[in-house]
């Protein structure tokens, strides 16, 4: 049996950020478990990999919803990491804070100390920017963020093409303000991919424990705290202080259920004794929805014409040895667009992630044509989906049951932003480069016809959050109500999703987390 200070369950965005600063604190002895194994796999740091990573056997955990009622009872498939960094080491590499509303708003919701202004000095302390440190930006933290290093003509059509429907060049979506058009900035250092655990977990440290292939089956519960957590097969490591669960929106909800918090009927159902009934465990699940349309190009300017030869492979290969450039340093979104499409919004309601390829689906092969994407999504999602278990053996999968599109609200809004999408490519800048609309095609028209196509295409674009919302599972502290010695840090306990990529909140979550309790640390010692 092993013991410390403090366990960590999760080294993913969140988790590596908690154990790393929670190692700081003198004295102090921290164990991190992780579920996947180590980051050997070259492709986890090359940024385009992961398109070869989301959808890996081991790499990824493969989860699929269930059948959405909105989607023609469609399965959608959730890719989430299954290694160390977690999904920080197979997105999209996208470095979005969302907007200072998001967090305002959650302390309107009663969250004291998650206002904006409360939250940004944890974003600038992870954050080590390559445009320097100013009010709004850090540098000299552990998590790189930098420019787009490859701006190819394509993408830059797209920025165009925003400013000629009006868009304001925005050359900071993390700036003043999030509206407008440009270039996307990347979780990346050098060409190559910085995600928490590179951030966070080197160069080791001799008071953390980082414990690959490791997954946890249960916390352990004495006298109403919990005590530690066991893992494996049948494998302890106890807590002296507390227990930190980064699991995610999916494993954190999970883990608390298989280990007997959380609705009780359902816990009773599922044959597991109720050790603390809290209801809202695995309930308020969000997520970004997503629908692409795919163009053909008129001129081999996109990234498929590079993959789809040998020359091409080659030469790309051989400019991200040599210069850490070129389409191997792509993004899931080379440039972006943050826009208002209903009318009550005051702020962006929807968000383009503009790709220089395209293919059938994320992770898929890409075309044997010249072509690229445009991807809108609904930032503030009004449908809620819940997380339940399907089975008390903790390697099931839970049931995850996301009802997008359940609100009419939320159709309306991606209709409207479809509906900008071929705005967007009628205007002369990215006209000039279309053959062909190849995706939903010609045959979808007006809204009836977009909204189909939200619903035979529409997929996640991987933000899951909200399942042990805090106010309700968990503190403004982040301490689970009804258990001591128990904390959730991860994007679980977004009261609402923020309006943008969660990685970056995500991996904000977690300083925040460690800062919390290295100040409650102090405390007890003063006292």
């Amino acid at each position: 049996m092993r013991e410390a200070d403090y366990v960590v369950v999760g080294a993913g965005s969140a988790g590596c950020a908690v154990a790393a600063r929670l190692a700081e604190i003198p004295g102090a002895t921290v164990v991190l478990l992780e579920a996947g194994g180590r980051a050997r796999n070259p492709w986890l740091h090359i940024p385009i990999g992961y398109a070869k990573t989301m959808y890996h056997p081991t790499l990824s955990w493969n989860l699929k919803t269930a059948g959405e009622p909105e989607l023609h009872g469609r399965q959608v498939n959730w890719p989430r990491g299954r290694v160390l960094g977690g999904s920080s080491a197979i997105n999209g590499l996208i470095y979005i804070r969302g907007q200072a509303a998001d967090y305002d708003h959650w302390r309107q919701l009663g969250c004291t100390g998650w206002s904006f202004e409360d939250v940004l000095p944890y974003f600038r302390a992870a954050e080590d920017n390559e445009r320097g440190e100013d009010a709004l930006h850090g540098q000299g933290g552990p998590l790189a963020v930098s420019d787009m290093r490859d701006r190819n003509p394509i993408s830059a059509a797209f920025i165009e093409a925003g400013q000629q429907l009006g868009f304001a060049y925005n050359d900071d979506f993390n700036g003043p303000e999030q509206e407008g058009v440009g270039w996307f900035q990347v979780t990346a250092r050098n060409g190559l991919r910085c995600s928490s655990a590179t951030a966070y977990l080197k160069p080791a440290r001799p008071n953390l424990t980082v414990l690959p292939n490791a997954p946890a089956r249960r916390l352990i519960i004495e006298g109403g705290r919990c005590v530690g957590v066991e893992y494996a097969d049948g494998q302890v490591v106890r807590a002296r202080r507390e227990v930190v669960l980064s699991g995610g929106a999916i494993h954190s909800p999970q883990l608390l259920m298989l280990s007997g918090i959380g609705d009780g009927a359902h816990l009773q159902a599922m044959g597991i004794e109720t050790r603390h009934h809290l209801p809202g465990v695995g309930r308020n699940l969000q997520d970004h929805f997503q629908a692409r349309m795919v163009f053909r190009a008129n001129a081999p300017v996109t990234f498929n014409d590079v993959a789809n030869s040998l020359w091409g492979k080659l030469r790309t290969g051989m400019e991200f040895a040599l210069k850490r450039t070129g389409p191997l340093t792509f993004s899931a979104g080379t440039a972006g667009l943050f826009a208002r499409v209903m009318p009550q919004s005051a702020t962006p309601d929807v968000q383009f992630h503009f790709i220089p390829f395209s293919a059938d689906g994320p992770g898929k092969g890409l075309h044997k044509f010249s072509g690229f994407t445009m991807s809108v999504c609904q930032l503030r999602p009004e449908s809620r989906g819940t997380i339940t278990l399907a089975s008390p053996d903790p390697t099931a999968q839970a049931h995850i049951q996301a009802n997008y599109l359940s609100e009419k609200f939320d159709r309306d809004c991606m209709v409207a932003g479809l509906h900008l999408t071929r705005k967007l490519a009628a205007t002369p800048a990215l006209a000039r480069w279309i053959a062909a609309e190849h995706l939903p095609g010609p045959a979808a028209q007006g809204d009836a016809g977009m909204l189909e196509h939200a619903r035979a295409q529409g997929t996640t674009i991987f933000h899951p959050s909200g399942t042990c919302r805090m106010g309700d599972v968990v503190d403004e502290r982040l301490r689970l109500r009804g258990i001591e010695g128990l904390r959730v840090a991860d994007a679980s306990i977004m009261p609402t999703v923020v309006s943008g990529n969660t990685n970056a909140a995500c991996i904000m979550i977690g300083e925040k987390c460690a800062a919390m309790m290295r100040e409650d640390a102090q405390q007890r010692m003063a006292a």
